[in-house]
């Protein structure tokens, strides 16, 4: 056969392509085989002038499904901004595909009643949002996933993106970005880069354009198809918002005190030992003991994982810590280490927690702090729903972390207001029983009976020690038993496990 350029190439070694037949040529083929297939020919321009034309850019329709990542937190515009443009296109029945949805995003409620967003799968739903979704406002229940969960299903196609809008603290005009420069720098954008690597196409809103090469790359340009620059895309205080609260609570520096004598006490406390500690006034009170120890003991950690807060960054500034990895960040300090310190490495969610990845980072961490808003006498944990059967919550990392490290510590007060936290049975199981290992309370721990290692290392630590049981009776000692909440029959929300099977519904209340 002959190409276009007149060159005579034997058929057998044409491959399944044929000749040459122009520089194009080739590329229009693989964009109709492939709709996510979307190549940038040399003098193409991304750089947009409008949200709304980079929506028809898209050519986002009725049904398809949408995503978001929540770096921003309470700070977050971009979700409502890219709703309410969409909402105006009149264009509806969306999914949306968010790594979690703050309380900013309240507006989402009246999209669903407009019908414009008809499903939704999420980490987590807070406060109105989920007061609504528990309410019944939706056809369809809410899917709750895991971090690592989320992941593994875009990896596999159970979610299937076809628009990821990321809000990038930095673009250049070919949609290098990063999140550690800009006006509304977040840190890293580790729940973002899934989407943009399996996204069928990728639209960067940013409000601080920057000179090409924007380095360093968190995303890269050869995952973002369209670049908007508008005027704001968030607000960096509402990051912290909640999450970096260091506490005078004696109650919460007792918790903290006794799951610092745990890990210190444990098998895994040497050097080189790797440990995620979370945020909230008990957590972050847990790496001060822990840091006073380690300083006393002379014990380095090898890295320190997660949402990453100041906290961590001391202990990296002080050698204390010789990395850290992360894939979010919980304040400004933390977002300005990832820029300024090489120790301090940026990971995506499949990296961070996908249990169908080749290596997840929470296979090698020795000991986890994670809490609760129950725990149950078969060590069961809800982190999604309140007392009174609410959406108030996220699965977060909690189901993959407690899974995949060696001694997973559950803090949490025996009772909250006239609450209590050790019940019999959770409303709903985020975290199965078997992956917790100890319960830390301001009584004392209670170590899970499959431990049995455990419950013979620490039988000399000079902390308190309970059966779950005996902590249960001893709340309810207090508090009295919890009333039964009344459900109906709609299922509002199903939570997948970080495998993708069923471990657990929420009905409307």
């Amino acid at each position: 056969m002959k190409n276009s350029l007149g060159r005579e190439i034997p058929e057998e070694h044409s491959g399944n392509h044929g000749g040459f037949a122009g520089e194009l040529a080739m590329i229009r083929e693989y964009q109709e085989r492939a709709r996510h297939i979307r190549p940038v020919k040399p003098r193409d321009q991304k750089l947009l002038g409008s949200l709304r034309e980079a929506i028809e850019k898209t050519g986002l329709e009725d049904g398809m499904t949408i995503s978001f990542h929540h770096h921003f937190r309470e700070g977050d515009f971009v979700m409502n901004m890219v709703l309410d443009q969409i909402a105006e296109m009149g264009i509806k029945d969306l999914s949306i595909a968010p790594s979690s949805i703050a309380n900013v995003h309240e507006p989402l409620i009246e999209h669903i009643k407009n019908g414009v967003v008809t499903q939704i799968t999420s980490s987590g739903l807070r406060d109105k949002v989920g007061a609504a979704i528990s309410s019944g406002i939706m056809k369809h229940p809410v899917v709750i996933r895991s971090h690592g969960g989320r992941a593994r299903a875009i990896a596999t196609g159970d979610i299937k993106i076809d628009v990821a809008f990321l809000g990038a603290p930095s673009s250049d005009c070919y949609g290098n970005l990063n999140g550690t420069v800009g006006k509304a720098t977040c840190g890293s954008l580790g729940y973002a880069m899934i989407d943009a690597k399996y996204a069928d196409q990728v639209v960067a809103i940013t409000d601080s354009l920057v000179p090409y090469p924007n380095t360093p790359i968190s995303i890269p340009q050869t995952d973002v198809d369209f670049i908007v620059e508008v005027e704001a895309i968030g607000d960096p205080t509402g990051i912290a918002k909640g999450a970096t609260r260091f506490t005078n609570n004696p109650k919460e520096l007792l918790i903290a005190d006794y799951a610092a004598k745990v890990i210190t006490h444990s098998p895994y406390y040497q050097n080189g030992f790797s440990f995620q500690t979370g945020t909230g006034g008990a957590a972050l009170a847990v790496t001060r003991f822990l840091k006073e120890s380690m300083i006393k003991d002379g014990i380095t950690a090898s890295f320190a994982l997660g949402g990453i807060t100041n906290a961590m960054v001391e202990l990296l500034k002080e050698g204390l810590v010789e990395r850290i990895i992360d894939v979010q960040d919980f304040d400004h300090p933390a977002a300005v280490s990832l820029g300024a310190n090489e120790a301090h490495y940026e990971i995506d969610a499949n990296m961070y927690a996908s249990p169908l990845s080749k290596g997840a980072v929470i296979n090698q961490l020795d000991t986890a702090i994670l809490s609760a808003l129950e725990i149950d006498t078969d060590y069961n944990v809800n982190v999604l729903t309140g007392s009174d059967g609410v959406i108030r919550g996220a699965s977060g990392g909690h189901s993959d972390t407690s899974a995949a490290c060696k001694m997973s510590l559950v803090i949490a007060p025996l009772i909250r207001g006239r609450i209590p936290t050790v019940v019999e049975a959770v409303n709903t199981v985020v975290t199965p029983g078997s992956s917790v290992d100890v319960l830390v309370t301001e009584l004392g721990i209670a170590i899970n009976p499959l431990r049995s290692d455990l419950i013979a290392h620490f039988k000399e630590l000079d902390v308190p020690q309970y059966t779950i049981k005996e902590l249960q009776e001893k709340a309810y000692g207090i508090v009295g038993i919890p009333e039964a909440i009344e459900y109906g029959e709609q299922v509002v929300a199903v939570i997948e496990y970080r495998d993708g099977t069923m471990i657990d519904v929420v009905r409307n209340v």
